[in-house]
Order: structure tokens, then C-alpha cells, then sequence
């Protein structure tokens, strides 16, 4: 089986084959914690996930870094050099305003407007977010998860002076260090910029304050002396903080062990300036003609067909989405998943409703399979031999191909299964890639809910068809779905 990914970086469909098989190092960029997740960022997380679980069936090992930024990360980031304030300041305000709504527990939070109790707390809700999801990542904590503020005095100063050293840096008038893009000629490679689009400014932070200083316009920073910043470490040039693009070059390189890696992903968004930046910085540091071999990158989430804005009430979270909503995690997660990561998604409820009918869908099955094994399951072992898995795995290999890997699934659901132990392992090995979760959401009915099925089943049983239809039509009027399953009469709250 050949596997083939698009590579941002060579703008084309190319066969994978790691560095040192049957090892695969790919880092994944993370989440900013200065507000909760929002389902754009799950897009992009989810996507790493399965991209990763996909590289565990094939039989590879995958050791997978996904980073979180707790520093350095300013909200003009679409700016190489970055601009506008600290987002990390922005999470203490949200921080203080979900502590006046009443989102956070007593006691859980003592200083809203410290930075590190800022970062712990939007991390811990960041991995309480993702194991709902099923990310195997969030399981890894923290040995896989590095902060960037623990990475700050061992890596990336030490980076930052390697770039000095070697000439891929200098220390500026104002004391601050920048990453001289004209000493990097393949700068741009990745998003296609040259340096002269860039000499207008575009990658400038602030011009006007640092002309003088810069050599280049899209020069980018490195280092920031600020003895006044929140968050600050010494360093050979003055107290101060990193900037956000060296943090990655730095932690993939610490937590992976090598100079080039194979697979490095992220939002689109993320190709300029952050990719190109780490791009330059890492080479410029090794001196190697690559930083990793596959850049992959998801596209942009949609809602209702316009982007996600909190000013336009179409901004969703994964904790509103579940705790609030009712939503089933395992729903969020395929919805999320089931479209290709190189399209655009476009978010609604109908196609959420869709995902959730899919769940359910594969969760009967199973439950169906169960019954039908007697408790034999386990003891049967599948491979790419079984056809619905070749073509589910064939799919996959060919770029994340999800539509026909859940066309070959859910196609073959249809069929007559006179093996059920067999088929149960099956679908066992698809979802290692699904990772949909088997369990019913604990907040999907509740006991009077559960009490009015029981009694619809009864009425039916007793053939009482008014009384039945009368409680379906009061459920349907509460905002709930009425399903017919194996085990009885379901009921689950419409999502939106």
C-alpha cells in the first residue's frame, strides 16, 4: 500500500515515507490558551488525531508533539513580526468576565489577571475539551504536551543565540533580536511571498516605531526585552520574553529529537507567517535543508456559510456546544472529521443533527453485533485482507480520504453479516481511526424523559396506539427526537 498526503511545501499529492521507519515524528501546532477552544481549532486538532491514529493502523509508530502556547503570542498575528497586545493579557480580561458569570467554580481561579493561572486554567479546560473529543494527545499530558513557558531558558534562548551565531540573526537598536529573512533564501517558499511583497511592510510589526532598527521590513522577532511585561526570563540580551514562531522550532526540535521531522500540521492560517517563520528559524539553526518533510494543513471552518465571529453570535465552543447544548461529543467529533481537511467546512446544526443520527447509527450496529457474538468478541483478528477495511484503509492512504472511507463503513453496515464476531472486529479497526466513542452521553435523557419511553413501550406492548402517539407528540414538543432501536424507545434532545 502506498500512502499519499499533500505537501503544502511542493503544492502537491506526494507518496509518504518516513524518515526512519517504522518511527513517524510529526508535531502538531496547538492551542493558544487564552480563551476556550472554539470548534475551528477542534477542526484542525481532530484532523492531527486522525491523520495520526490513520499512521497507527498502517503499522507505523507515531510519536506526535502538540504544543501549547502560553507566551509570546500577540493578537496581530496574521504579522510575521507580530503586533497589537499580548494575548495572553486578553485571556486575563475573558478570564475575569467568565469568573463574573458565574463559568468558573469557586476557588478554582484566584488571580484572573496572573498569566500563569490565566494558562492553567484555559489548559485545563483545553484537555478536558479534547479527551471528550477523543484526542489520544490529551492522554499524553504533559509529556507530550509542552508549554512554551517550560521551554523558554533550555530551548529557545539557546536556539535564538545559534541564529546569532551562525548569522541568521542580529541584535537591533532597541536591544530587541530578529531573525534577518535575507539571510534565509528559500524565505517564502512555503506560502509563496517573496521578499519584495514583503518589503512594503506587510510583514512588519509597527514599521513606523521600527524602521530604524529592522534590516528588512519582514525581519521578524525573536527575542523582546520588556522588563515590564508580565511574563519575562534573563537572557544575554535583557529581560524579556520570545517570540511566538521560535517557540515551535524550538519545542518540536527538544520534544522529537531531531533536526528534520517528518509531518508538521496546522490551520491554513498558519502557513504565514508562523510555518514560514519556523521554517527559517529551525534550518538557519541546523543547517539542514529541511524541517519537516510533509507540511499538512486543514482549512478554514465555516458557520452557516459566513466565518466564525463572536460579533455575529455564529461563535461556538466545544464546552458551550456540550454542556450547554446537550451536544453528544462523539457527534461534535465526527462532524468535525467527516469532511475533507483540505476543503472548507462549512458548520450547521442540520449537518451536526446528520453526525448524530451517524453515531447512533454505528453504535446500534455495535450493540447489534454484541448480541449476535454472545460474548465471542475479541477472539477473531482482521487485516487489509477484510474488504471492507482494504477499501476503508485505501481510502485513507489516498490524502485522508474520509468521505470514501466512511462511504466503504457505512456501505458495508448495510449487508448481511453472517460472521458478527468477524464484523465486530472490523468496526473495532475502523474506529481506532473513527474514535467515536461507545458510550451514551450520561446527559442525553434524563429520568422523567426515560420514564415517558418506558411508557410508550408499554402502551405500544399493550397495543394502546393513542396513548403512545400522545406521549411522542408531548416528547416532540419538549424539543426531543423520538427513535425506535433494538433496546426500546429512544429519546434525545435536538441539538441548535
Amino acid at each position: 500500500m502506498t500512502i499519499r498526503f499533500y505537501n503544502t511545501l511542493t503544492r502537491r499529492v506526494e507518496p509518504f515515507q518516513p524518515i526512519d521507519p517504522p518511527e513517524v515524528l510529526m508535531y502538531n501546532c496547538g492551542l493558544t490558551v487564552y480563551d476556550y477552544g472554539h470548534i475551528g481549532n477542534f477542526r484542525t486538532f481532530i484532523f492531527a488525531d486522525v491523520l495520526r491514529r490513520f499512521l497507527e493502523l498502517a503499522g507505523y509508530r507515531v510519536h506526535q508533539v502538540m504544543n501549547i502556547t502560553d507566551v509570546g503570542h500577540m493578537t496581530e498575528d496574521q504579522l510575521a513580526d507580530g503586533g497589537g497586545e499580548d494575548k495572553m493579557r486578553v485571556g486575563a480580561q475573558r478570564l475575569k468576565q467568565a469568573k463574573k458569570q458565574g463559568k468558573i467554580a469557586a476557588g478554582e481561579v484566584d488571580n484572573p489577571s496572573d498569566p500563569l493561572q490565566v494558562a492553567d486554567y484555559f489548559t485545563k479546560v483545553f484537555l478536558e475539551d479534547a479527551r471528550r473529543l477523543g484526542m489520544k494527545i490529551a492522554e499524553e499530558y504533559p509529556q507530550h504536551v509542552p508549554r512554551a513557558t517550560e521551554h523558554v531558558e533550555k530551548s529557545m534562548i539557546p536556539m535564538i543565540q545559534s541564529l546569532l551565531d551562525q548569522g541568521h540573526a542580529y541584535i537591533a537598536g532597541d536591544g530587541a533580536v530578529y531573525y534577518s529573512v535575507e539571510s534565509f533564501p528559500d524565505y517564502g517558499r512555503l506560502s509563496g511571498n517573496t521578499l519584495d511583497e514583503l518589503r512594503g511592510g506587510a510583514g512588519g510589526r509597527v514599521l513606523t516605531e521600527h524602521q530604524a532598527v529592522k534590516r528588512h521590513p519582514a525581519d521578524f522577532l525573536l527575542w523582546k526585552p520588556d522588563a515590564t511585561h508580565l511574563m519575562k526570563w534573563p537572557s544575554p540580551w535583557g529581560e524579556g520574553y520570545p517570540g511566538w514562531h521560535i517557540e515551535c522550532s524550538a519545542m518540536a526540535r527538544a520534544m522529537l529529537g531531531r533536526d528534520v521531522i517528518d509531518i508538521h500540521t496546522g490551520g491554513e492560517d498558519n502557513i504565514f507567517p508562523h510555518h514560514e517563520c519556523e521554517i527559517a528559524q529551525t534550518r538557519g539553526a541546523t543547517g539542514r535543508d529541511a524541517f519537516a518533510r510533509f507540511w499538512m494543513h486543514t482549512r478554514h471552518l465555516m458557520v452557516d456559510g459566513e466565518k466564525m465571529s463572536k460579533s455575529k453570535g455564529n461563535f461556538y465552543t466545544v464546552r458551550e456546544l456540550v454542556e450547554n447544548r446537550g451536544v453528544d461529543p462523539a457527534a461534535l467529533r465526527f462532524e468535525l472529521l467527516r469532511a475533507h481537511y483540505r476543503s472548507n467546512m462549512n458548520f450547521t446544526f442540520k449537518g451536526l443533527e446528520d453526525s448524530t443520527s451517524a453515531v447512533r447509527r454505528l453504535r446500534v450496529f455495535r450493540r447489534s453485533l454484541l448480541e449476535q457474538a454472545r460474548g465471542n468478541q475479541g477472539n477473531t483478528q482482521v487485516d487489509a485482507s477484510h474488504p471492507m477495511l482494504g477499501v476503508f484503509i485505501e481510502a485513507l492512504a489516498d490524502d485522508l480520504n474520509i468521505s470514501g472511507a466512511l462511504g466503504a463503513l457505512f456501505g458495508w453496515m448495510r449487508d448481511d453479516h453472517k460472521d458478527p464476531v468477524e464484523a465486530l472486529a472490523a468496526l473495532e479497526q475502523a474506529n481506532t481511526v473513527l474514535g467515536v466513542s461507545w458510550d451514551e452521553p450520561a446527559s442525553a435523557t434524563d429520568e422523567s424523559v426515560e420514564a415517558t419511553c418506558r411508557a410508550i413501550d408499554q402502551a405500544r406492548s399493550h397495543k394502546d396506539y393513542d396513548t403512545a402517539d400522545r406521549l411522542r407528540t408531548e416528547l416532540r414538543e419538549s424539543g426531543y427526537e423520538i427513535l425506535n432501536t433494538p433496546g426500546g424507545t429512544v429519546a434525545r434532545r435536538k441539538i441548535g
